[in-house]
């Protein structure tokens, strides 16, 4: 059976997806599976070994430059790809307009959330078929229960994200065990204060645990450089791609994060994850995994330092 995922973005939704691949491999007969993503997430669904084939799509990108002849070129070719195979079932998960409206333009029948269940209903109208999935479950479950509902079959299996990555190879690393603390986010009020991550940083030092801290911009990475170096033994980690953070997270003793894409890629990979909520609440979107996870705080009730530690002990010794 062929079969092609949509869900684009944004990273964190990608990853909530992976439990999809992982199911229909389990329930299905050899299935052939693609994934149409943002060419920006396209690393994650290449780690997992059920996908087959990724079709990076640049919706954010194209937006920016629809008046270019060069981005008419670019959404020419991606329909040509989108349409050199035939597919037995195209599911939508993401129950945006902008994921239906790809996912009519491949050839086969499109399934997706009802319009009462899609975060767009207007989106269903794009569907040949729809599955009414309660708003009021995770993200990860909903996912699971359309594609249970789709391809009918039980949707009760344990979860796995099915994914693995190889260790980052860098000389810059400090030696195991290490911690990797995720400090930025694309909102400020998602933050967690600098001062609450360098008392954490210096607790899990006095533990053994050195702190590799990451960042995506310029300014994401000074101001891990600024907390980093008042933290015994930490590193403040170079610009790095999904790719080897993925490898750099697979590698650690355990993972803290605010509410990141990230955060949930360290969930995924089976890492000891800890995430703060500062502006947002956790029930339908924080992490889950099947190792250790936690979810602390909420809209305006960030986590004290204290917590994390108190929540951390089992991992820490």
């Amino acid at each position: 059976m062929n079969i092609l995922l949509v869900k684009t973005s944004s990273l964190g939704d990608v990853i909530h997806n992976l439990p999809v691949v992982s199911d229909l491999v389990r329930r299905l007969p050899n299935p052939v599976i693609d994934w149409c993503v943002e060419e920006s997430f396209a690393a994650i669904p290449r780690l997992h070994p059920g996908v087959k084939r990724v079709l990076p799509v640049a919706v954010r990108r194209w937006r920016k430059s629809l008046l270019s002849p060069a981005t008419w070129r670019e959404i020419k070719a991606f329909r040509e790809r989108l349409r050199s195979g035939a597919y037995d079932v195209v599911l939508d998960t993401q129950g945006l307009v902008k994921s239906a409206v790809i996912a009519r333009q491949a050839r086969g029948p499109v399934c997706g959330y009802a319009p009462e269940a899609a975060r767009e209903p207007f989106a269903a109208r794009f569907y040949d078929e729809t599955f009414a999935i309660p708003k009021s479950a995770h993200a990860v479950d909903r996912n699971r229960w359309l594609a249970a509902a789709a391809f009918d079959y039980p949707g009760d299996l344990p979860l796995d994200y099915g994914i693995a990555a190889p260790p980052l190879a860098a000389d810059w690393l400090p030696p195991a065990p290490y911690a990797v603390l995720l400090t930025a986010t694309s909102r400020d009020d998602k933050l967690w204060d600098e001062a609450n991550w360098t008392l954490l940083g210096r607790e899990l030092a006095l533990a053994g645990i050195r702190c590799v801290l990451p960042g995506g911009s310029a300014a994401e990475r000074e101001r891990a450089a600024r907390m980093a170096a008042l933290i015994p033994g930490a590193v403040a980690a170079p610009a790095l791609g999904i790719a080897e953070l993925a490898g750099l997270i697979g590698a650690s003793r355990l993972c803290v994060g605010v509410d990141t894409g990230l955060t949930h890629l360290a969930a995924a990979l089976a890492i000891p994850t800890v995430a703060l909520y500062t502006a947002t609440a956790p029930e339908l979107t924080g992490v889950v995994g099947s190792a250790f996870f936690r979810n602390l705080g909420g809209p305006h009730l960030p986590p004290t330092p204290q917590a994390v530690l108190a929540v951390l002990r089992p991992v820490v010794g």
